[in-house]
């Protein structure tokens, strides 16, 4: 796990509605999650709105509806942790290639920000609390809104 090589990304968000849809599973580190993408989206200027959902699996068809509901992008969070069966894999695939099939299909952005991890350190380490060495919900929300700026200046 490296940080480094990571852009810097700081967007005004003025004018945009973004979605945060989020997954009610490990709350502690989704409350991290959540308080860095609140912390980047409130900075940007951005009129937010939060959605939570019951677990990973649901995030992608709550974003298409927020993204079909006039959201201009949507930040999804989530947390799925390794155990002894496949369903890891499967939840894990299902998150991750309903969220790509959404942003093609609605043609907006959904910012990425669902850890799949070995262990709950390897979430505690991502999650932007006091002592973590990454803030995913953070970098979710600079991607979704920096990808949504990208879009509305190519659509002028």
């Amino acid at each position: 796990m490296s940080g480094d090589g990571a852009p810097e990304i700081i967007t005004d968000g003025t004018g945009l509605k973004v979605t945060i849809v989020a997954g009610r599973w490990h709350e502690a580190i989704t409350d991290g999650l959540l308080a860095g993408a609140r912390r980047v989206l409130a900075a940007s200027g951005a009129e937010v709105t939060e959605v939570r959902v019951p677990g990973s699996f649901e995030l992608p068809v709550v974003s298409k509806a927020a993204l079909d509901a006039g959201a201009d992008a949507v930040v999804a969070l989530g947390v799925i942790i390794r155990g002894g069966t496949p369903h890891f894999e499967f939840v894990s695939d299902a998150a991750t290639s309903g969220l790509t099939q959404v942003a093609i299909l609605t043609g907006k952005p959904v910012g990425f920000g669902v850890l799949t991890l070995e262990d709950e350190q390897q979430g505690l380490d991502r999650a932007g609390l006091a002592g973590s060495k990454e803030d995913k919900g953070a970098e979710a929300a600079e991607a979704a809104l920096a990808t949504a700026v990208i879009i509305r200046g190519l659509s002028r």
